[in-house]
Order: C-alpha cells, then structure tokens, then sequence
C-alpha cells in the first residue's frame, strides 16, 4: 500500500501551483464580486496544457487521469479561489474531456478532444430539471428519433456554464421513466453545439441570480424542438445510463476537491488571523476555544484528502467507485463547511466585513452541501447501498 502521489500528480501540483502564486486572495474576491470568469487564470492553464491533462495524447493531451485533475482541482481552490475553482475543471476537462475520451465515437473524439485539450472549445453539463430535482431517472426533457435527427423538448435548470460553452452534454429521455424497465434504461445522451441552437431560437437560457459562486452564471435553459444529428448521441441511444455514471462520480470527486482545497483556504485564513489578532494582551490562538475547531477542521481535512484520492485512483482504474466517491464529496463538503464557520467564529464580527475573504469562504463552502447532490441524498445512498438498510420510498 503506497500513500505516495505519483509524480504525475506531483507535477501537477508544482505547475498548477505555480501560476497560482501570480493571483493572490484579493484577485478571487474581485472576480466573484465583479461576477467574472477567471480569465487570466484560464488562459495561463490552456496555454500551459494543464486543461489537457484527462485528453489521450494521441488527441494532444497529457493522457493522465481523474486523480489528476482531481490534484488540479485541490491545488486551484487551496490557492484562494476555494469554490469558484470547481467550474474550472468540472465544465471543461472533467464533463467534456474526460467523457468523450471514455465514451465518445472516433468521429467526436477527433473532432473534439484536440480543442478541449488546449481550451479553445468549452463544454457544459445539462441533467438537473424543476421537477425531478436530485431524482434524475424522473427527468422528462424528451427526444424522440425523426429520420436521419432526434428532437428534443423540454427544461433544465442549475445549468452552469451555458454562456462559454460551445457544447453542451444533454441528457434525456428516449423511453418515458414510466415505461423503462428498469428505469436507468431510455436515457440518451446528446452533444449539443450551443451557439447553433441559440441562433436556431431551439434553446434559451436565462440566469439564476445566486448568493455566491458568482464566477460563472448558472441558468434555466430551454429546449424548443432541439433538432441534433444522430451522430450527436454519446455513447448509445437509450444507454445514457452507462455514461451518466462516468459523469456524476467524476463530478462528485472534483467538488470533492475543490471542497477541501476551499476548507484549506479557511483553514489557513483562521489560523493566520488567530496568530495576528491579539485580545486581553495575547494571540486569541493562544485560546483553546479557538485553536480546537481548527484543529479538528485539520483532521477532518486530512481523512477527506484520503478517501479523495481513493475514489479517483479507483476510477482511473475502472474499479467501482461510487461509494468513494460519495464518501469523499460528503466529508470534504462537510470539511469546508466547519473550516469556513470556524474561520468566521475566528473573525468575530470582522467576518462581515467583505474586506475579508470569510464571507466568501462561508458561501463557497454552503453551496457543498446541498449541490450536486444533497448531503441527506448520501447518506441514503450510504445507507441502503452499502449498510443494506431499508429503504423509504
């Protein structure tokens, strides 16, 4: 049993690291107060190939894996970008790259995969609906078959990214929930090119104002007769399911990382204001009311950091990883949300002042805990998967 990151990771880490040193906490806090992408920084990344890391080398990427990006992901968000470096790796290497390089066909794959590798095309992910909520086989957005086409019909919300991306992965229903059996089957899923379908009038999108994570929009997004090519269908028609499962685990493992790289951030942010601040004529550090959630917050972040890289090393190797994966988005989310309210306990009532990052910090690390996935939604996974508890509905 070895601990030790391969150097692969490692060389992740020095250069990702490395163009974070150039963009200091107050850079994230005007991004997200001007509700910008982080334009300086994505450019340093695709010009450097480190938005290629999961393409295939023979496609011009750097043909590693999800542990990686994963290593990405942390070291972006521990550098002060906390949650709004989640968007950075999840829209574009991790749903688009990452995807299309385990199930794509020849044709997508050649097309596709050099422009996601150096970050001249972006992808977007397309699941969620006001209905179905976390239910995701209940989703309705249909898609019947007209000849050599599909048409597609229906609403998704909480899309993030819609505005940068050029494609997006649609998911829909080629049989009725009802009427599949079992309900994973029916599923398709689509690569949409989005500035043709806007310019068509087949979809629309309209901004979901939101309390945080305001670096990139998230959006209602709506499909008026959506004509796509057959050729569009990701992996097969009606076998959505065995992608969709390539997408969501991947995706829990990077928000797993950009959780804790963002509970390292308010770690880091408490500590250092605990060293500093002095009240009654010492550190306030030098209190144990106050060094033991941070340092609790340190163990906690340390058990996540392990089942995060084990999720991803076993996805790398095509080993079941659901129950890793959900493991490590429950115990990162829940990491960043103590070291945020630890690092805002800490503050005091300078927390308010937005001439602090805690704010933020508290804000980034809420959203952890509800979405993708809700922390209730793991635990019954957990629960009646892996426990073989009943279940309740």
């Amino acid at each position: 049993m070895d601990f030790t990151l391969p150097e692969s990771a490692l060389a992740v880490q020095r250069g990702i690291g490395d163009i974070c040193s150039r963009y200091d906490m107050d850079y994230w806090q005007r991004c997200e107060a001007e509700k910008r992408w982080p334009e300086e920084v994505w450019a340093e990344l695709a010009k450097g190939g480190w938005l290629g890391l999961a393409v295939p080398e023979e496609y011009g990427g750097g043909g590693q894996g999800l542990l990686e990006l994963a290593v990405a992901t942390e070291t972006l968000s521990a550098s002060g970008s906390a949650g709004g470096s989640a968007f950075t790796y999840v829209l574009t290497p991790g749903f688009g790259a990452l995807t299309l390089a385990r199930h794509g066909s020849a044709a997508q794959k050649a097309e596709l995969l050099p422009k996601l590798a150096t970050g001249e095309i972006e992808t977007c992910f397309a699941l969620t609906e006001p209905d179905a909520g976390s239910n995701s086989l209940a989703i309705t957005t249909s898609a019947r078959r007209d000849g050599d086409e599909f048409v597609i019909k229906g609403q998704k919300i909480w899309i993030t990214g819609v505005q940068r991306a050029t494609w997006m992965l649609l998911v829909t229903r080629t049989i009725p929930a009802a009427e599949a059996g079992p309900r994973t089957n029916g599923l398709t899923v689509f690569l949409v090119n989005v500035p043709d379908a806007v310019a068509a009038g087949q979809l629309s999108y309209r901004p979901i104002p939101k309390m945080g994570a305001n670096t990139t929009p998230s959006n209602m997004v709506f499909l008026d007769d959506l004509r796509v090519p057959a050729s569009a269908v990701v992996g097969g028609v009606d076998q959505g399911a065995l992608v969709l499962w390539d997408i969501l685990n991947p995706e829990r493992i990077l928000l797993a990382a950009s959780a804790l790289g963002g509970a390292e951030v308010a770690l880091r942010v408490g500590v250092e204001y605990a060293k500093q601040r002095e009240v009654f004529g010492r550190a306030i550090g030098a209190n144990q009311a106050i060094a033991f959630p941070l340092a609790r917050v340190k163990a906690k972040i340390e058990l996540a950091r392990l089942m995060l890289y084990k999720a991803a090393w076993s996805f790398d190797r095509q080993l079941p990883c659901g129950t890793e994966a959900n493991i490590a988005k429950l115990t990162a989310s829940q990491a960043a949300w103590e070291a945020a309210d630890a690092a805002f306990q800490t503050h005091g009532g300078m927390a308010y002042s937005l001439e602090y990052p805690v704010a933020r910090l508290l804000t980034d690390a809420r959203i952890g805990k509800v979405a993708p996935v809700t922390e209730e939604l793991l635990l019954n996974y957990l629960a009646t998967q892996v426990l073989g508890l009943p279940r309740s509905f």
